[in-house]
Parts: structure tokens; sequence; C-alpha cells
């Protein structure tokens, strides 16, 4: 299958997408916006939100949550505000929030990267009473986080460590325990950046400076099929599509290299399909 460049935008570094309500919502960190994008009319909707923004999630009740520079926001679609939930590290000026999703409950997890290579980041969760709990650190760069289908498994990377982690996970109360790496991606030059899960359970992960995107199966320990792109920084992908068939795919700019299609939104169907995505329900 050849992925398809669809998007106008053009990102310094697009991260984070999500499907839901037959639209894309995805990030472009570095030039601080939120973008939605209908596949359909091909429009794209732009929110400047005014700091760098690592992750965006739908909001039950309308509207979208995010996160960055300073911690958590609500964003109000109608008029572009944005309005501080939290911020867990006002203390850490060279963090900023990265990666996140929302869980089978509607509690949205996102962890911060540290700008300077340091492990000393996290992972949180903002819980629907808007109480932010840390859950897991401390690490380098949090990124991809996806759940099982039963929701008894959080899977979860910490890009430098290149390394993908599972935990046994308590969908009642949030609670990660037994903690153990399923693969140790060092004999990949490239590193896992986001991901995400299909109907089988299996990880569709996107390897920033690879220009990949490959597929692993938990149960068996295998890579099962590998996407190229014509773009070397493929930081994230999500399943879409009124079937959840369509695999969309972010990319970011390489600074020194003359890639066309580089920062495009791309699209493929890779014969997988994907499962609901989970907003906010705070």
């Amino acid at each position: 299958m050849t992925p398809e460049p669809i998007s106008n935008h053009v990102s310094v570094w697009g991260e984070g997408p999500i499907w839901h309500l037959n639209r894309l919502l995805y990030v472009d960190i570095e030039a601080h916006k939120i973008i939605a994008f209908d596949p359909i009319s091909g429009k794209e909707t732009v929110w400047d939100v005014g700091q760098r923004v690592g992750t965006v999630v739908p909001r039950a009740r309308g509207g979208l949550v995010w996160a960055g520079d300073n911690g958590f926001y609500f964003l109000n679609e109608q008029t572009g505000v944005s309005t501080a939930i939290a911020d867990p590290e006002p203390g850490f000026p060279d963090n900023r929030f990265n990666d996140g999703k929302c869980d089978p409950a509607g509690r949205f997890w996102a962890g911060t990267i540290c700008l300077k290579k340091k492990p000393e980041a996290a992972l949180y969760v903002l819980h629907t009473d808007l109480r932010v709990e840390k859950k897991f650190g401390p690490v380098t760069n949090s990124n991809g986080i996806v759940w099982s289908k039963d929701a008894s498994t959080m899977f979860y990377i910490d890009t430098p460590t290149k390394k993908i982690r599972a935990f046994d996970f308590d969908k009642a109360t949030a609670s990660i325990t037994n903690e153990r790496v399923i693969w140790d991606t060092s004999a990949i030059e490239s590193s896992p950046d986001g991901m995400t899960i299909d109907s089988e359970d299996r990880l569709w992960i996107a390897f920033c400076h690879g220009g990949m995107v490959q597929c692993f199966e938990p149960a068996t320990g295998k890579v099962e099929e590998q996407i190229d792109f014509p773009c070397i920084e493929t930081t994230a992908c999500a399943f879409g599509g009124p079937d959840l068939g369509d695999l969309y795919i972010t990319t970011g700019l390489k600074p020194g290299l003359e890639e066309p299609l580089a920062g495009r939104l791309f699209v493929c169907r890779p014969g997988a399909k994907g499962v609901r995505s989970d907003a906010f329900a705070g």
C-alpha cells in the first residue's frame, strides 16, 4: 500500500491524531496549532493556542481538551478561547506536555517531555473531576499510549528508552501495575513515537527519524507489517473513517532535508480496523 498525502496544512511537527465524530483531530506542536480535518470536504479548521501543544482529545460534553507548555486546558471551538485547568509541573521550565489519549473510562492521560533530554518528565492523568495525578516516572519523553480492547492492559512508550511497555490496567481506579517490556526496539535505528491499536489488539507504531509505521503483535512479539513513507519524520498514527479502516499518519519537518511531502497528513488502508476513540468525560 502507498500512503497518500491529504492535507493542505504543512506541520512543523504534526502529532497526536485522533478520530472523533467524522473528523480527525491532531496538533502541530511547534506552530502552536490544533487542527480538525474533515476528509469528506477537505476542510481544515485551525486554532492557534499560543503555546506548544502536544496532544488534543475531544470532550464528551463538547469542545476539546489539550495539554501543552503550561498544563491542561479546555478549548471552546466556537470562540477559540482556551481555559486553564491545571499545570502539574510549574517548577520545570524545560518540560512541556507531549502525547496523550483518553482511557476507556474517559480520563485524559498525557505525559511530559524534558527538552533538555533528562529523565525529569512524567506521565499524568487528568481525572474527570479535574484532579491531576502523577502515574509513572521519571521518563524523558512520554509518548504513545493506548489500551487493549478489554481495557485490562495499557501500552506506553518513553521514546528514548526505545521500549514498548505494558501495564495491567484497572479501569475502575486507573491503577497501573505489573510494568513489563514487551518490545525493545533498540535494534532499529529510529525511535518509537506515537501509536494506535487495532481491533485485534495489534499496535501500530510510528517511528520518528525512521519514515515508517510498524504493526506489532504483542501476543507473538512479531512485527507483522511495515508501511514506508516519503519523509523521515513519521510521528503518530490513528485509525479513522466510516469503517475505522483508514490509517492517518502525522509527519514533521526534518531540518536540513529537502522533502516535498514532509509535514503533511497521510492516509492509507492497511487492511486492519481501528477501535472507537474515547472522549474526556469530565
